[in-house]
């Protein structure tokens, strides 16, 4: 199965009051992640992004899988509207 790496940076993605409540509701969204890593939309390079629910308490995940770690990084969460995730 493959490993989910969130960057020390994520934290600073979530523009809402309670950062750690929204991560533990986005958290088990990227989890399809662990079973299908190329599951997100091909960007430029590696660089891939998963959308996690929907409306305004959805959230878009850029992420990179490597392979040959067999572990998915995910660099980046923000809000699909212009309010944070």
């Amino acid at each position: 199965m493959v490993r989910i790496r969130l960057v020390p940076e994520v934290l600073d993605d979530f523009e809402v009051d309670d950062p750690a409540a929204r991560i533990d509701q986005t958290v088990p969204g990227l989890d399809v992640l662990a079973h299908s890593p190329l599951i997100g939309r091909k960007l430029h390079g590696d660089l891939r992004e998963l959308v996690i629910g929907k409306a305004t308490r959805g959230c878009v995940a850029l992420y990179r899988y490597v392979p040959t770690l067999d572990t998915v990084f995910v660099l980046a969460i923000r809000g699909q509207r212009k309010s944070g995730c």
